[in-house]
C-alpha cells in the first residue's frame, strides 16, 4: 500500500518520537544527576519521564509501521529489527534499527527493573548515550535535510542533548570532588 498520507505520518511520527526522545533523556540526566533536592519532586519527573517514555515508545512504533506498510520504499519486518537489511537507505534505515534495538533493551529491562540486579539495569540504560546519538543520526540521514526546518530542528535536539550530558557530567564530577575534599579532611 502507498500513498503520500502514510509517508507524511512516518515522518510525522518520527519527528515527534525525536522531540520526545530529547524530553526523556533530558529528564532522565536530571533525575540521575542527583540534585533533585525532595523526594516529592524526584518522584513527579520519574513519573513524566516514564509517561513520556511510554509516548514515544508509541509514536516511534507508528513511525515504524507507516514505514513498512508504505510500499513505495523497501523497508521490510525484518529491517526493524535486523540492522542494513532494509532495500532502502540500508545505512541510515540500519542506524534507525539499531536505536530501537537498543531501546527495546533498555525498555525490557527497565519493565523488569524490579527483578534484575540495579547494576544489570543502570548497564543497559546506560547504553541510552550510545542509542540516543545513533537515533539522531538516523533522522538526520532519512530525508530530513532536504528540509532545513527538520535539520535545525534535529541539529537543535542534538545540542540541548549534549549541553545535558556535560551538565550532568560536570555536576557528577563536582560531587565527587566534593566528597574526595570532604573524606581527606580530618575529624576532630
Amino acid at each position: 500500500m502507498s500513498s503520500p498520507w502514510l509517508w507524511y505520518l512516518s515522518r510525522a511520527t518520527g519527528v515527534v518520537s525525536m522531540l520526545l526522545l530529547t524530553v526523556v533523556v533530558l529528564l532522565g540526566l536530571y533525575t540521575g544527576s542527583g540534585r533533585v533536592r525532595h523526594a516529592a519532586t524526584n518522584a513527579t519527573v520519574m513519573v513524566v519521564h516514564r509517561i513520556l517514555a511510554l509516548g514515544m515508545s508509541v509514536f516511534l512504533l507508528a513511525h515504524i509501521v507507516t514505514a513498512v506498510v508504505d510500499s513505495y520504499v523497501d523497508v521490510g519486518w525484518w529491517s526493524t529489527v535486523l540492522p542494513f537489511t532494509s532495500g532502502y537507505e540500508t545505512l541510515w534505515v540500519g542506524f534507525g534499527t539499531i536505536a530501537f534495538d537498543l531501546l527495546l533493551a533498555i525498555v525490557v529491562t527497565s519493565i523488569f527493573r524490579h527483578r534484575l540486579p540495579e547494576r544489570a539495569w543502570k548497564a543497559v540504560h546506560l547504553t541510552t548515550y550510545v542509542m540516543t546519538p545513533i537515533a539522531l543520526v538516523h533522522g538526520l540521514n532519512m530525508g530530513t535535510a532536504s528540509e532545513q526546518v527538520f535539520t535545525y530542528l534535529t541539529a537543535g535536539c542534538a545540542l540541548v542533548l549534549v549541553v545535558g550530558a556535560l551538565l550532568r557530567v560536570g555536576v557528577a564530577s563536582i560531587d565527587t570532588r566534593r566528597r574526595q575534599t570532604i573524606a581527606a579532611q580530618e575529624w576532630s
